[in-house]
């Protein structure tokens, strides 16, 4: 498990808020998050109406529900779903660095959605950049002789000793 990072937990804790248009509430970063109410309201701030239902109060398992539906959610958004925390790492507060990192992933996502005109988080995204080249161009490099084709001064692999032989005694 990797050391959290408060600096990233804060940028990413106030973008939330920024993106819910209220102000961030004192408390620590899991515990704020841990019910996952706050994130499915996220989720219906960046895709309206896609979380019908957010339980606010009930038994673990429905609070554990909350955070399941927001990765749900995140997931069709267009996070990876290598990037996605799991459940546990929230609600048990098992791996919060890795919570962090997939909200951080959502942030950067939003980027990619014409339709979200709120704040961002984290580097701009790379652009698609297409290159062309003509036959000619490709062919160009044709002439050349790389060290795969044998220019490498008489050096072989003889004697190298490596794989294949067995151990003598």
């Amino acid at each position: 498990m990797s050391k959290r990072n408060k600096e990233l937990e804060s940028e990413v804790f106030n973008w939330i808020f920024q993106v819910l248009g209220e102000p961030a509430p004192k408390g620590e970063f899991e515990d704020v998050l841990r019910d996952g109410v706050v994130l499915c309201n996220l989720m219906n701030k960046l895709t309206p109406g896609c979380i019908k239902k957010i339980q606010t109060k009930g038994t673990n398992f429905q609070l554990m529900e909350n955070i399941q539906r927001f990765q749900a959610a995140a997931k069709n958004y267009g996070v990876p779903q290598e990037e996605i925390f799991q459940t546990a790492d929230l609600f048990e507060r098992r791996n919060i660095p890795q919570v962090v990192l997939s909200l951080f992933a959502l942030g950067r996502i939003t980027q990619k959605h014409p339709e979200f005109t709120g704040p961002s988080l984290g580097p701009k995204m790379a652009d698609k950049n297409e290159r062309t080249f003509t036959d000619a161009q490709l062919r160009a490099h044709e002439g050349e002789l790389n060290l795969q084709m044998g220019y490498n001064k008489g050096a072989s692999q003889s004697g190298h000793g490596g794989f294949g032989n067995t151990r003598h005694m």
